[in-house]
Parts: C-alpha cells; structure tokens; sequence
C-alpha cells in the first residue's frame, strides 16, 4: 500500500504535533507518526487508582510562546498558576511577589552567612539574566502572530522596537555560555554554596539558560486536567484542521530520492517534505545511504554525542491531606534536604571496581544529597486525586549510565526498590513526617523507563547533553530558523534535538518553524509549476 502525504511528520510529542497543526492549518495534506500509543511524548499525564500524575514536564512555561500558539490554532486550555517553592532542609521561599529575589537570597545566607557578599553578587548576576529576558520574552512571539504581522501600527509601534532591543540582548545572552558552575566561581569559592544553586540543573548548564529559570519558575502555569492536556488539545486541533494522526506507528526507513517512508507493517508513505521530530539518531538509522555531506558529519556527530540528563521518579498515592501538602512545600516545588552539597562526592564510575555495594551506598549519599522536584497535580487541579488524598510526583536527576549499570548486573529491580526507599525515609525523616505510613502505593520511573516509553535515547529528557564539544544542536538563540534544515533533501526536523538547551517552548517554536519552512518550499513550488 502507498499512501500519498504533502508532509508526512515523524514523531507526535510537542514538536511533532505543532508542526502537524500549522501544516495542517496551512492547507497541506498532513500525516504524523507515533511510534508509542499516545501522543504527547515528554509532555504525557497518565491516571492510576484514581490518582493523575504528570509522566513527562510538572507545569508549562510560556516564554511568549504557548499562550499565542493555543489561540493562533483555536485551542481552548485553561491554565492556572503554578506558583514555585524552594526549600533547603526546613526552610522556604514561595517564589511569589516583587520581594521573592531578595528572599531567595536570604535563603542562602541564613546557611551561608560568611558568604552574604557573594550572594548579593550572584543575585545581581541573576537580575541581569532576567531584565534579559524581559526583552527576549517581552512580546508574545510573533512567529505565532498571523493578524497582528498585516497590522501596520503593531508592525511599527510594537514588533519593530522589539526587535532592536532583542537583537542587542540575544547577543549579550549569547555570551553567558560558560557552564554555569564555573561562572559561578567567579563570585564565591564557596561550592556548598555553588551546589544550592546548581545542582538540579544539568551538567554544564550554559549561565543564561540556568540563571534564568529563577524568571521562568515565575512565568510557570498548570493545565487543568494535566500537563497531558497539551497534546491531547493539540493532537485534536491537527484532526480538526485536516490532518491525520496515527499512533502505534513506527517509521523504519526513510528514501529521500524516492521522497518515500516505510513504516513497520511494510505501508508505503510518499511525501513531499519530511519533519523529523523523534530522536535524532533514528532519523539517521531510518536513513538509506548515501548521505549529503553535511548529514553525513552530523550522524557522525549525534553517534558519538550524549543525551542529557535523565531523571527517576516516584510518583506517589497517599492519604496525606492535601492542604497539609500545601502549607508545607505547596503545588511544586525544589527541595534540598541536606546543604553538604552533590560536589562533595566522588564519581560513581570511580567506584565500579570496589563492586555493587560501594555504588549502592553511593547512591543512598547521593539521594540524601540530591535537590527533588515536587509537584502535586490536585492542589492545582482537585480532580486530579480521590477527595482527601494527594498524589506525589518526586524526581531526580539521575545519570542513565549508572541506571544502566545496575540492570546490566542484574540489579535493576533492587536499584529501584533501594531508590523508593531512601526517598520516603529523606522526605519522611524531614518535611513529610510519616510519609511512608500514608503511601497507598508508589511506581518508580527511571531513566531506562523514559527511553523506553518515548525512544529517547538514554532517556534524555531534553535532547543533548551540554557536556558535548562540540554540541550536535544549534545552541546560539539568533541561529534557532536554522536549526530545522538537515542537509538533506526534502527532509526537515524539530523538536528538543534540534536546538540546545532545549524545552517545551522551545520545541513548540521548532515545531512552527518546520512547518513554515515546509509550506513556504511547496507553495513555492507549487507557484512555479
């Protein structure tokens, strides 16, 4: 069988549908594969014994982006604030008003007295990435605006000075490259210190992207229903728009002199432009040879290259009153139990050779250590627990690599058995007194559950590690329209491969970026023939 697309779409999380909608929208004959049974990918909401937890990302941030995109396709998806709480040991900041930076700061300093200078110093560097962001993010994205970009007066009044000022700030974003951790040296030798700040964020962390999430945890809203609400919006708007989508559906080979795509059960789909919005390795894997050039050197690139990093997750039912959750870490949150700081340990690699139980130890000091993400869907959405209960949604950073050297030692099973349990004992033995006494149950995510579940390869959460040199991806934010061109004919790509460091927005603004590129090479051929 043969089937005949105008663009076929490879890949349905958030990348992958936005760029469905918009070719859908722009009147082309649209078809988007996905490999797994639902859409969504990274942004997925799943329901267990009554309980909905958040799969993939615990809240949205709208970066100019998301708001425009829902009312450019006709989607309807109420969104609440999701207000932000951090926490070191037994003490917080709600991340909320004018004065949340200065209490952020004295956070730091009631652990770190002698460091109180070099905080302000950091909090100031802080304050410079955000009055950045204030430009970049400071208009709702016009790529996003169809109506507004025919109006003369925005064009002159609002887009035009916009643009001056976000060239002149992409630039100086531009150069807070550097991994963060060393940047952060230039104001504090104090590493403790370091830690607190750093050490949810990933490994290398370029500055501006890691300095500038204490403005992005501000811009942070919830869907109601879930974060899975997202692509279930969308992949209805790409239906209602003409297109079609189809899950449970696997691309195995990709001829781009043919212009043609195999899927698993041997179906024939011809198309005319292809967006690539899976993992990137298995664009080249699906690839017949030979290769341009340029796609030739970045299969290369991408074999040898890493995924960033991945997380385990808990997610938690419990009887534990929701209000209770509330007053004590709220609807998400980043919480440290310890202020000794993940810069104190040695590699776990360091220790292979002194056999499991020396890396099992070094797991229990690193989750007694490690900074968890909290978030609790039901006190944003009540529907999303039974009445009077909370579900938990607890994760961390965690190195696939180390995850895959259990399994491979048959350890799999006792790695998360081990996890669980030292993850209640942590919270239970410090901000949620008799937790483990109130769980009705607990499954466990790891990275090799991700890879599984969404093809990411080593269960990469978003797309390339930044310990790259050099990085697979486009990483200066000025190159972003770049970024989808392959090299290879008729083939385009999005999603959090595409552009480093990545994210919902991001891989939503990829998505439209793929889909324009696409539309505007048919229509102009279409002119021409």
């Amino acid at each position: 069988m043969t089937k005949l697309a105008d663009v076929l779409v490879v890949g349905g999380g958030a990348a992958g549908l936005t760029a469905a909608a918009y070719c859908a929208k722009a009147g082309l004959k649209t078809l988007l594969a996905e490999r797994a049974s639902h859409t969504g990918g990274l942004v997925h909401s799943f329901e267990h014994r009554g309980f909905t937890f958040d799969a993939g990302i615990r809240a949205l941030e709208d970066s100019g982006v998301i708001a425009p995109m829902l009312r450019s396709l006709g989607i309807d998806l109420p969104l609440v604030k999701n207000p932000v709480s951090i926490g070191i040991r037994d003490r917080w900041v709600r991340l909320e008003g004018d004065s949340c930076l200065r209490a952020y700061g004295d956070l730091f300093k009631s652990f770190f007295p002698e460091h109180a200078g070099e905080v302000d110093a950091i909090l100031a560097e802080v304050t410079k990435v955000m009055r950045y962001m204030d430009v970049l993010y400071g208009i709702e994205n016009p790529l996003f605006l169809e109506r507004e970009l025919k109006d003369p007066q925005y064009l002159a009044g609002t887009l035009l000075p916009w643009l001056i000022r976000y060239s002149v700030n992409i630039r100086k974003a531009d150069r807070l490259d550097e991994p963060v951790q060393a940047y952060l040296r230039r104001f504090t030798q104090c590493e403790p210190l370091i830690d607190m700040i750093c050490q949810h964020f990933f490994a290398e962390t370029p500055t501006f992207f890691a300095l500038s999430y204490f403005g992005l945890y501000l811009d942070y809203r919830y869907p109601l229903g879930g974060t899975g609400s997202l692509p279930q919006r969308l992949e209805a708007a790409v239906v209602r728009l003409g297109g079609e989508v189809r899950t449970n559906t696997c691309v195995l080979q990709v001829n781009p002199p043919e212009k043609t795509a195999t899927l698993a059960d041997g179906e024939t789909i011809r198309y005319r432009k292809l967006i690539w919005a899976a993992d990137q390795t298995s664009l080249y894997r699906a690839l017949e040879q030979p290769l341009p050039e340029k796609a030739r050197r970045q299969k290369e690139l991408a074999e040898r290259s890493r995924g960033i990093d991945s997380v385990l997750t808990l997610f938690l039912g419990t009887n534990l009153p929701p209000e209770q959750v509330r007053a004590i870490c709220g609807a998400h949150a980043f919480y440290t139990p310890d202020t000794a700081g993940l810069s104190r340990l040695p590699v776990w690699q360091s220790l292979r050779c002194e056999g499991l139980d020396a890396v099992r130890a070094w797991l229990v000091s690193y989750l007694e250590t490690t900074t968890f993400e909290i978030s609790v869907p039901a006190l944003r959405d009540p529907s999303l627990a039974p009445e009077g209960k909370t579900g938990l949604v607890v994760s961390t950073l965690l190195d696939y690599a180390l995850v895959k050297w259990f399994d491979s030692a048959g350890e799999y099973a006792a790695l998360k058995a081990l996890a669980t349990e030292t993850i209640l004992r942590v919270l239970g033995g410090s901000i949620l007194p008799g937790l483990s006494q109130n769980v009705e149950f607990s499954l466990c995510s790891t990275p090799l559950t991700i890879e599984r579940e969404t093809g990411n390869r080593e269960g990469a959460i978003t797309g390339w590690a930044h310990t790259n040199r050099p990085n697979p991806a486009v990483h200066r934010f000025g190159a972003i329209k770049q970024a989808v061109n392959t090299g290879i004919p008729n083939v385009l790509q999005c999603g959090m491969w595409t552009f480093s460091p990545a994210g919902l927005p991001v891989s939503i603004l990829t998505g439209k970026l793929a889909a324009d590129a696409a539309a505007s090479a048919l229509k102009k051929r279409k002119g021409s023939a």
